[in-house]
């Protein structure tokens, strides 16, 4: 039973979140429908053209009435065509060929449906990438002056989620770095792989063209070429069946996949660290927390992130299926599974990506509150430098070793059983034993020596690997960007 008024009110009717709430204008009108069937109006266009340079008779009169006509696109008269002949391609060629009479009889001229379908969906996926390029370099730069920053404040390492050896907030930050890196690459390369599908004819044999310039294979060849150019590509597939071949489609939202990987790795380091209470997203000053607990400061922007990339790094499945299933030449189990994975992987990178872009660009740091995380845990990590000083000053090793499992258990017992702080510095300190050294023990706990070469390998790597990556982008890395609902 219908609802009411449901027609009217378009709040009545479901919407994707991706694009009500979330995605980028640009990237939303991508996958818009107006984006669609301008390209494929485009695509005729193209195909005309190009025919008539190779012989074929078509006017000039008729280019330029399909060139005045390219965005004049009668949604109304296309949806009830598509009613009536259930095709929605041979829809839009009435409805195209409704306001360019004089081109009617040449438009379509021996091209398939997958002509139009699968060429635009490539332009798109292409452009998509263009998209999102610029903003996982904008990520990538905003988080590589974070690192540059704080490239020397020493944090309390962590494997297993448990304390380990002292590292850089810069450092850490690197590794995210990186593995964005790695999928600028990886996205920049699918990108450039991909080809045009080209005039390639119902099951990919170039049968009709072959026909409609009476046997020249060089026309045809020529024929394909012209109209990969015309729309940007430098190369068409050789072979096809009536479609592009869907793993395609699997490269594409494989690379898109691993950056939502890279993504939710990095937002689970941030929610982590903000329950630690080291570092913090930004949060807004009349941002809520909590409806009931006003204290709180959720890391609600790394929370989306995570969310939205689980959904991203599922969606490859779709491709994987129907590539698998694609029998022969095509069948037409892809499309409709199509509509709605290419666009999703999309939208939900560009959602993500920006959401990222906002974090990075207010990030918190909370020293004071990484130094005393230090505190607790450094004594027990810095015994080993205790051992080699009192040798060093005459002592015995197997002496001091055993008076230092004897301390650090007794001051494991404190934090432990008596919720107290590490006393393993003020034990050794009230030991005349270790007297020999007191004097060096501020210089023997200095968090920057336990580092190694963390901001050593911070500078080179971002001069040497992350910099140079950014140079194409820099003339698009923008100013900051305002976070969405």
């Amino acid at each position: 039973m219908a609802t009411p008024g449901a027609e009217e009110d378009p709040l009545a009717r479901y919407r994707s979140p991706l694009v009500s709430r979330y995605a980028s204008p640009e990237m939303g009108f991508n996958f818009s429908e107006r984006k669609k069937f301008g390209t494929w109006r485009r695509l005729w266009l193209y195909l005309a053209q190009a025919e008539k340079s190779l012989g074929l008779p078509i006017t000039d009169e008729q280019i330029q009435e399909m060139e005045a006509n390219l965005d004049n696109i009668d949604f109304k008269m296309a949806a009830e065509e598509e009613k009536k002949l259930r095709h929605d391609v041979m829809a839009h060629v009435h409805t195209f060929a409704h306001c360019c009479p004089k081109a009617a009889a040449i438009i379509h001229l021996g091209a398939t449906s997958c002509y139009v379908g699968d060429n635009t969906d490539l332009i798109v996926l292409r452009d998509g990438f263009n998209l999102l390029l610029p903003k996982l370099a904008r990520v990538i730069s905003r988080l590589a002056d974070f690192a540059e920053k704080y490239a020397a404040l020493p944090t309390l390492g962590f494997t297993h989620y448990q304390p380990a050896q002292l590292t850089t907030v810069g450092k850490r930050c690197c590794l995210w770095i990186q593995d964005l890196c790695m999928d600028l690459q990886n996205l920049e390369r699918a990108r450039d792989d991909l080809r045009f599908r080209g005039v390639k004819g119902t099951t990919g044999t170039q049968a009709s063209f072959l026909q409609l310039f009476e046997g020249d294979h060089s026309k045809v060849e020529e024929l394909d070429r012209l109209v990969t150019a015309k729309a940007g590509f430098r190369r068409s597939y050789m072979v096809t069946g009536q479609t592009y071949s869907r793993k395609v489609d699997i490269e594409v939202l494989s690379v898109l996949a691993s950056l939502g990987a890279s993504i939710h790795k990095i937002c689970t380091d941030i929610r982590l660290l903000a329950n630690l209470k080291e570092i913090e997203e930004p949060f807004e000053k009349d941002q809520i927390g909590s409806s009931a607990m006003p204290y709180k400061r959720n890391p609600m922007r790394s929370e989306r992130c995570c969310s939205l990339a689980r959904h991203l790094m599922t969606l490859v499945l779709d491709p994987l299926q129907t590539a698998s299933v694609q029998w022969f030449e095509r069948t037409l189990d892809d499309s409709a599974n199509r509509r709605v994975c290419l666009a999703e992987a999309f939208l939900t990178a560009d959602i993500i990506l920006s959401t990222l872009q906002n974090i990075s660009e207010g990030l918190v740091v909370y020293p004071k509150v990484i130094e005393r995380r230090i505190r607790q845990e450094l004594p027990f990590m810095a015994t080993e430098n205790l051992i080699m000083a009192m040798v060093k000053a005459g002592g015995n090793r197997q002496d001091c070793h055993e008076k230092i499992r004897v301390l650090s258990q007794q001051a494991a017992a404190v934090v432990k059983q008596e919720g107290g702080d590490n006393d393993f510095i003020a034990r050794v300190c009230a030991d005349p034993y270790f007297s020999p050294i007191h004097k060096q023990l501020e210089s023997l706990l200095d968090p920057s020596s336990f580092t190694g070469r963390a901001p050593q390998q911070v500078a080179k790597f971002l001069k040497e690997e992350v910099r140079p990556a950014l140079i194409p982008y820099q003339s698009k890395m923008g100013g900051k960007i305002e976070l969405a609902l």
